[in-house]
């Protein structure tokens, strides 16, 4: 029921911020922030009590789940369950929620019953696609997500929201379409096979499916986990939404919806259609590369922060597409790794781009200088988080960066190559945003009010879990293993690896 209880208390808290809306302005937040806070307790205390059992045990399938029949006739079920993988980002999901309710508690003023209403079931839907063992459900929870992202983006953001809100959902439903009829289209092949028609996700992974067949299945699942990602070429709404998103927006962007899209594959992808995703695995690891150079170098070329700071999203995200498919554990761990230490860093420097503009009234950084002196705290931030997006060690990206690279090097010896200039790149964006907006000659006129406490627990947070997974993580890491080795097994079934048990039976 626990997993359940997580879905329930995001979808009422949403429904009960949007009542109290009416009432008084300032409910909605304070609604937002329990209800976010009392799903990243549940999840944490869980975590802590079974880190023993996800550390010495990996012959489990689901650290815990719940089931319910659905709608019976048609083969669907209400099947929610958990590993290591959807442990960590679901403990991301409630973290980064709590982060963005915060981030809005001042920027937003109008509405606020109906904008704390979206934030809510966005993060519900996230949490559903993190869960859900029913091809069905999961595509259910797939739209919940982006419905609320699109009101937010169009309501709530800067001049060009509408414009930058439908780029968003064309690009992001045309996907999912193309992902549903992939669904439909394994779900009538599993039926023809065994004459039992069902969405189940552990049903599925054992259907026998033509190779030509399974290439253009892959191909629809594909499809849209890349765009969501996102993966070169497919990524040109992210800029926009980022640029025109409210900051709450953006940090859920970069924290969360883009995660989903690598989980997909993790999730989907490999187990439903191995041997299809090996025959593409060379192309996509080029596809990262090409987004790991690309997007660093289109990061270097804006004097947007907000623009700047989506293209390095495009760049890291390319780590995390080669990391997949290189097909051996440590680069998977550096995949779950770079998931969950992008979405600190990144949010991060998306939240200073918002509270920057909200003193500067602007985004341009030809427009900025010298405000390391008269705001030290947040020069002192930026620093960190300018050093944690370049992989510097002792941060945790560069653990992440670090361990992708290393197991792709013995994938694909030249790939990797070409992908490590991603990291000199990262520095070469990095430092020009220091140097554009903290070092320099002071450009305005006026008093800058640096941090205050609200802002300043957001920024401790952040600060914190970043250099604690620069420096310890190896409970992610521990987390994670047994979910890394079945997809190992899968892939590689003759490897060295420890026998154990299928990742699903």
């Amino acid at each position: 029921m626990m997993l359940v209880l997580l879905i329930v208390i995001l979808m009422a808290g949403g429904l009960t911020a949007l009542l109290a809306g009416k009432w008084n302005k300032s409910f909605p937040r304070w609604i937002a922030l329990i209800s976010s806070t009392a799903g990243f307790l549940i999840l944490l205390l869980f975590w802590i009590h079974q880190h023993q059992v996800v550390q010495v045990s990996s012959d489990q399938n689901w650290l815990v789940q719940y089931q319910k029949a659905w709608i019976p006739s048609f083969g669907i079920t209400f099947h929610l369950a958990i590993d290591g993988l959807s442990l960590l980002l679901l403990v991301l999901t409630f973290f980064m929620g709590i982060l963005a309710v915060l981030c809005s508690w001042e920027e937003i003023r109008e509405r606020t019953g109906f904008y704390y209403f979206n934030l809510l079931w966005i993060l519900a839907g996230v949490a559903g696609v993190f869960m859900a063992m029913d091809l069905f459900l999961f595509y259910f929870f797939w739209e919940v997500m982006l419905i609320p992202m699109y009101f937010l983006i169009g309501i709530w953001g800067s001049e060009n929201r509408v414009y930058a809100a439908y780029k968003f959902f064309i690009f992001t439903q045309a996907s999912g379409l193309l992902m549903f009829l992939a669904i439909l289209g394994l779900y009538f092949i599993h039926g023809n096979n065994t004459g039992v028609y069902t969405f189940s996700y552990v049903e599925l992974t054992g259907t026998v499916i033509p190779s030509q067949v399974a290439i253009w299945l892959m191909m629809g699942f594909m499809v849209a986990f890349a765009v969501k990602l996102p993966v070169v070429p497919f990524h040109t709404w992210l800029p926009d939404a980022h640029g025109e998103a409210p900051t709450a927006g953006s940090l859920i962007l970069a924290g969360l919806l883009l995660k989903t899209g690598a989980y997909g594959m993790l999730r989907f992808v490999i187990p439903l259609f191995p041997e299809a995703a090996g025959q593409v695995a060379v192309p996509a690891m080029v596809l990262g590369v090409a987004g790991i150079v690309y997007g660093a170098l289109l990061a270097y070329s804006q004097t947007d922060l907000k623009r700047l700071v989506a293209f390095t999203s495009v760049s890291h995200m390319g780590f995390v597409l080669m990391g997949i498919f290189a097909f051996n554990e440590l680069a998977l761990q550096g995949v779950v790794m770079q998931l969950v230490t992008h979405a600190i860093s990144t949010g991060a420097l998306f939240i200073l781009a918002g509270m920057i503009k909200e003193r500067l009234h602007t985004r341009d950084m030809d427009l900025m200088g010298g405000l390391w002196t008269q705001m030290p705290r947040l020069g002192t931030i930026g620093m960190v988080f300018a050093m944690a997006s370049l992989g510097l060690p002792g941060l945790g990206s560069f653990i992440a960066e670090f361990l992708i690279l290393l197991g792709a090097f013995h994938a694909h010896f030249w790939i990797t190559v070409v992908a490590a200039s991603g990291l000199i790149f990262s520095a070469v964006y990095s430092l020009r945003i220091v140097q554009k907006i903290f070092l320099g000659p002071e450009k305005g006129a006026g008093q800058i009010p640096d941090f205050s406490r609200r802002e300043m627990v957001i920024m401790a947070a952040l600060t914190v879990s970043i250099v604690w997974l620069g420096l310890y993580p190896q409970p992610v890491i521990n987390t994670a293993k047994p979910a890394v080795v079945r997809l190992v097994q899968l892939l590689q079934p003759d490897s060295d690896i420890k026998s154990e048990q299928s990742y699903v039976r």
